[in-house]
């Protein structure tokens, strides 16, 4: 099953190269990720060109305009791009653990999404985290043993834990670190472009998920990220979102009007591994 990794930033270029560390450390090895940048400065083209000619997966980079928080439409610009059958959905400030993908893989079937755990890392010892640190459990052991590190029972990988389970439920839901096929992000149309600022997309998300016939699957010792340290993103349009999230509760449909179908044919896409350039 190809894999495709979907990885969301903004400004962020330092956290970013972590990200793609991660990932290029993998035991499995994505088939291609996919940069979905929501508008980022000349900084991190200029970090991500340090891949063009690194052996391993290809890296695209999926770039809109700056106008604003679209993080929805960043991501669905991404899955268009795609071309696995399997995404996994990451933010560009959280480090995967080596069996990241492994673990996704191995938990990802028909009829399910998977929701992934995240560890999050304090604010002063984000700068030098890196994979270096997910690579060794005992550096983490002790990170978490000195308070740096939240949510810390997650750096346990357990694949065999009973705690795997299923539900419709809604919270902990975060596309920082979720995993679906691409047939049920395009069976649903996708994120919700409707949504601008910070919150509730990928919950808004997951209901019409829900409501397309998926179960949500999770495991708190599998498929685990390191989110770094960042100061909170403003909330000027939680109150909006939060009532587009109610508007999807309230209804049957499973799809949304402003999604993949809004997207042009071709948008700004580039190929870090090849001398083409697109959009």
């Amino acid at each position: 099953m190809k894999l495709s990794v979907i990885v969301t930033t903004y400004n962020r270029p330092d956290a970013l190269k972590k990200v793609l560390q991660g990932l290029y450390a993998q035991t499995r090895l994505p088939d291609e990720i996919l940069v979905a940048d929501d508008g980022s400065g000349p900084d991190t083209r200029v970090m991500l060109t340090g891949f063009k000619h690194r052996p391993g997966p290809a890296v695209f980079h999926v770039w809109q305009k700056d106008l604003g928080f679209r993080a929805a439409r960043a991501r669905n610009k991404a899955v268009a791009a795609a071309s696995g059958d399997y995404l996994v959905f990451l933010d560009g400030d959280c480090i995967p653990g080596p069996h990241f993908l492994a673990d996704h893989l191995a938990l990802s079937e028909p009829g399910c999404f998977f929701q992934g755990k995240r560890v999050l890392v304090d604010e002063s010892t984000s700068p030098t985290f890196d994979i270096t640190d997910c690579l060794s459990f005992g550096r983490l052991l002790f990170w978490a043993l000195a308070g740096h590190l939240g949510n810390a029972h997650h750096i346990f990988r357990i694949p065999f834990f009973p705690g795997l389970k299923k539900s419709h439920g809604l919270s902990g839901i975060r596309s920082c670190n979720m995993g679906v096929f691409k047939t049920d992000v395009v069976a649903v149309n996708g994120f919700n472009h409707d949504f601008e600022g910070w919150g509730r997309e990928d919950s808004e998300f997951a209901v019409r998920l829900f409501k397309h016939g998926l179960v949500r699957k999770d495991h708190p010792f599998r498929a685990v990220c390191y989110h770094l340290w960042h100061r909170e993103n403003l909330r000027n349009r939680l109150s909006d979102n939060d009532r587009l999230l109610k508007k999807a509760m309230a209804t049957d449909s499973h799809v949304c009007r402003n999604g993949l179908n809004r997207l042009k044919a071709h948008g700004s896409l580039y190929d870090l591994n090849s001398s083409d350039t697109a959009g």
